[in-house]
This record gives C-alpha cells, sequence and structure tokens, in this order.
C-alpha cells in the first residue's frame, strides 16, 4: 500500500469500491471527522495510566470508529455494513454503569477538570460535531444510520466518564452561570 497516491493533488480521493471524490464532500469530511475524534481519543488513551477499564473501552470505540469510517467510505454497500447496534448497546450499558457514580447534576456544567476529563470533554465535542456532518450525508446519500446512532451515543458517554474522572479526582463540575455575572 502507497502512503502516496497523487491523487489527493487535485483535490481528489478514492472512496471504497474506486469512485473519486471531493475532498470537499459531505462524506469525506464525514468519515475525516471520526478519523480526527479517533486521532484525539489516542491522545486520551496516552494519558491514561489509572483507569483501566475505560482505557479498554476507549480503545474499542477507536476501533468501531474504525468500522463508521469504513461504513461512510462505502457508498451503496452490498456487502453489508460494519457498524451495528450492538455497538450503541454497549455503550448504553457503559453509561449506565457510570452515570450515577458522580452526584446528580442540577444545572449545566462547564466542560474541564482534569488534564483527562478536559480531553475527554474536547473529544464529545468533536464527536457531535462528527454527528452533525454525518447527518449532512444523510441528508443527500443513504449511509448506515447505525453510525449516526453510535456518534449520538458516544457524545453521551464521552460526557458521563468525563464527569466520572472528575470525580474520582476530586475535581467538582463548575456549574455555568445564567446571569453572565463576571465575579473578580
Amino acid at each position: 500500500m502507497n502512503i502516496y497516491t497523487k491523487t489527493g493533488d487535485k483535490g481528489q480521493t478514492s472512496i471504497i469500491g474506486g469512485e473519486k471524490r471531493s475532498k470537499a464532500s459531505e462524506r469525506v469530511e464525514a468519515y475525516g471527522t471520526i478519523d480526527e475524534l479517533n486521532s484525539l481519543l489516542g491522545c486520551v488513551i496516552s494519558q491514561m495510566q489509572l483507569y483501566r477499564e475505560i482505557k479498554k473501552e476507549l480503545e474499542e470505540i477507536q476501533q468501531i470508529l474504525f468500522d463508521c469510517g469504513t461504513d461512510l467510505a462505502t457508498p451503496n454497500c452490498s456487502k453489508g455494513y460494519r457498524t451495528s447496534q450492538e455497538s450503541t448497546e454497549w455503550l448504553e450499558q457503559r453509561i449506565d454503569k457510570y452515570a450515577d457514580i458522580p452526584p446528580a447534576l442540577t444545572e449545566f456544567i462547564l466542560p474541564g477538570g482534569c488534564p483527562i476529563a478536559s480531553s475527554l470533554h474536547l473529544a464529545r465535542t468533536v464527536a457531535r460535531r462528527a454527528e452533525r456532518s454525518v447527518v449532512r450525508v444523510q441528508e443527500t446519500e443513504e449511509i448506515n444510520i447505525e453510525v449516526l446512532i453510535f456518534l449520538n451515543r458516544l457524545s453521551d458517554y464521552l460526557y458521563v466518564v468525563a464527569r466520572l474522572i472528575n470525580f474520582r479526582e476530586g475535581r467538582e463540575d463548575i456549574n455555568y452561570r445564567r446571569n453572565g455575572k463576571v465575579f473578580h
């Protein structure tokens, strides 16, 4: 497999099946954003010396994100898609396991906290951007709907895990102040 193909020199890329697409196409943007999210999760994982269970979960999520990207790079897939409902159900189980560990929220919170939690909040926002990109593709082309559902649930998972890690690190959530007052 060549690292460079020179196809991109003219702003084109080949998707699975050989079809050429503009690098600015919505489909390429969507799976590119998923790739960005996957790389960001790799950065988060590299910070994790503790939290082995969550680290393993994030590594599994990286595998699923590769499947999501493959599904998006394969228009009109006749061989079947890779991303399945089971992946979303697995995430839901993880969310249910962790959601009630930190104190319940009564307000919106600011993203942040310890470095790992802050990075997870950033990954959550990239997951939301990826989700929006996939919706744009879905509006004009057929996609595996399970990719969209997985990304939606993934942002929830990342939020819950960021809160969990802050809680375990003794970092309190910072509530959003709605009145806009600046305190000195």
